[in-house]
């Protein structure tokens, strides 16, 4: 017989083995409970007449058990419920028997019994009320008795307690701190790390900086540190001549990123020269390959090998093949997008070569304009330290300090030197604008000649044309060009490839903004008389409506190539 409670998934009574978890459609067995001063009897079967029945299961042994009615009906669990309420207890039981019967399923902290034949049990943790609520539905007897006072059945069901109820917050607010707790520490391990605080501006760090700006390990932090004091507007007339000094070395950092960079380029066609070289090698080691196995397939060889062995030959060589044809076809790529370099650099040298003849008086003359601007800005820096120094004098009253005179009058000399280098600077200026304006007449004066000799070569081809030399008639006569000279003919073809870029037209001033910042001296209306002239190239389109109504030219050439 059972002495004890089996647990809350409790094993088939009188089977020896462990069995998966009961079915909710099964119903489970239950059997009387032996205790000292008690005795607990199971719930009626469901059929009086027919006590026993056979259950049949994959995972039980065939044996007659006693089918009983489910446990009465229970309310909602609350959270946290470790109290139930015991109902139907004998009028003669004593808090002893309650111990005694609810005991074996835990520890008990508190028991409330009242005189109207129920109690409240509170039990040390959760899963022990699931070990009570199994008790439900029993009779219960005290000793051999059969006073009706002495008898009762026992209705067992979830009770709700403050005390269980501020416990499992309790547990729940300490659950929610540790996620929280979890979450922070996770965030923080996964934050990036803040950049290090910039200290502030003095002339000891400033020294420090500007060593830095020098060495190639330490820029990237020195120049970060500059940003942030010229952002936070350290820069006035006393530390200005420093800040200038941070970003001339600054600026001269470009030069040895310039120089990487072709270092590395460098080092970029060695490595593809090499990769060529070694792909070629391959290339003739699978020409071998390919010329033994097509030696091997002529008939002198061919006819002394098996089926199996021409056939594996065969199956070889056309791999051989294949693998040979990729690398050629990969070996070609290289050489063709060489030759695609080589040719991008011939047009880019030539552009380059017809630029700079005309432009290389202008950068210089422009670089010298930006030496001008700058030797101007260290004038007005100096000026603005003597003026400081000199407030500064009136204020403390030491006009016989020596260091002040010194500094004065190097500052003076130094006032001297650089107004003598400025108007050197502005003489030579003005040289390379003469020596400029000289090049523009003579380049004006070139073109006009051209123009001359167009013109006598087409006087001179008119009248050969009409030389009486043959009575037959001409079917066509000689019309002549609508383009002057080779700067029109330029500009025909600059402006043809804009408005071929523009399909839906453009604006005569769109049109003439584009080819000023090929050359400044082109005029509108030199360009817009050329335009109607060419009537088979270039058409005029009226686009809008009322105020929006705009002037379009369109590119017109491929109709007009028909047409003429």
């Amino acid at each position: 017989m059972m002495t004890g409670i089996p647990p809350i998934t409790p094993m088939m009574p009188g089977l020896g083995i462990v069995p998966p978890p009961i079915p909710p459609d099964m119903p489970v067995v239950k059997e009387i409970i032996h205790c000292k001063s008690c005795t607990l009897f199971p719930p009626n079967p469901r059929n009086p007449q027919a006590k026993t029945k056979a259950v049949i299961s994959e995972n039980y042994r065939l044996r007659n058990v006693a089918v009983y009615l489910p446990p009465p009906a229970t309310r909602e669990r609350p959270p946290g419920c470790k109290t139930v309420f015991v109902g139907g207890l004998p009028e003669n039981g004593t808090e002893q028997i309650i111990v005694e019967v609810f005991e074996q399923c835990g520890e008990i902290i508190a028991i409330r019994k009242s005189k109207k034949n129920f109690c409240h049990i509170r039990f040390a943790e959760e899963f022990m009320v699931d070990k009570a609520l199994y008790l439900s539905g029993y009779r219960i007897r005290l000793g051999s008795s059969t006073d009706k006072k002495d008898t009762g059945r026992l209705h067992v069901d979830f009770a709700q307690a403050r005390d269980d109820l501020y416990e499992w917050e309790c547990k729940q607010r300490m659950l929610a701190r540790e996620e929280r707790h979890r979450r922070r520490m996770e965030e923080e391990r996964l934050r990036p790390p803040s950049p290090p605080p910039v200290v502030h501006y003095s002339d000891h760090e400033c020294s420090i900086v500007a060593e830095k700006l020098k060495d190639d390990s330490k820029f990237s932090e020195a120049v970060q540190t500059l940003l942030t004091w010229i952002e936070r507007g350290e820069v006035n007339r006393r530390s200005a001549n420093h800040f200038y000094s941070m970003i001339q070395s600054a600026n001269s950092h470009i030069r040895r990123l310039v120089n990487e960079k072709v270092a590395h380029e460098k080092e970029m066609e060695e490595a593809k020269e090499k990769f060529k070289q070694a792909l070629s090698g391959i290339l003739i080691q699978f020409e071998q390959i390919v010329a033994v196995y097509h030696s091997a397939s002529k008939q002198k060889a061919w006819d002394h090998f098996t089926k199996a062995q021409r056939k594996n030959i065969s199956v070889w060589c056309k791999q051989a093949e294949e693998i040979r044809n990729i690398h050629n076809d990969e070996l070609m790529g290289i050489s063709r997008e060489e030759e695609m370099e080589m040719s991008d650099d011939e047009m880019e040298e030539t552009t380059e070569t017809k630029e700079t003849e005309e432009s290389a008086l202008v950068t210089q003359a422009e670089a010298l304009k930006e030496e001008n601007d700058s030797l101007r800005w260290q004038l007005d820096a100096y000026r603005n330290e003597v003026e400081l120094l000199k407030q500064e004098q009136g204020k403390a009253q030491r006009e016989d300090d020596p260091n002040k005179e010194q500094q004065l009058k190097l500052l003076q000399q130094a006032l001297q030197g650089m107004q003598q280098h400025l108007l050197q600077v502005q003489e030579e200026y003005k040289k390379k604008e003469a020596e400029l304006d000289k090049i523009k007449d003579d380049k004006f004066q070139v073109e006009k000649m051209l123009e001359n000799l167009q013109d006598q070569e087409s006087c001179g081809s008119k009248l050969c044309a009409s030389s009486p030399e043959s009575d037959v008639p001409l079917e066509k006569t000689f019309v002549g060009t609508p383009v002057k000279s080779e700067r029109e003919a330029l500009l025909v073809g600059i402006i043809s490839t804009f408005l071929h870029v523009h399909p839906f037209g453009a604006s005569i001033e769109y049109i003439c903004s584009y080819l000023h910042r090929l050359d400044s001296k082109i005029c509108t209306s030199d360009v817009e008389c050329l335009m109607t002239r060419l009537g088979h190239t270039f058409r005029q389109e009226m686009t809008g409506v009322g105020a929006s109504l705009e002037k379009r030219w369109k590119f017109c050439g491929f109709e007009g190539l028909k047409l003429t």
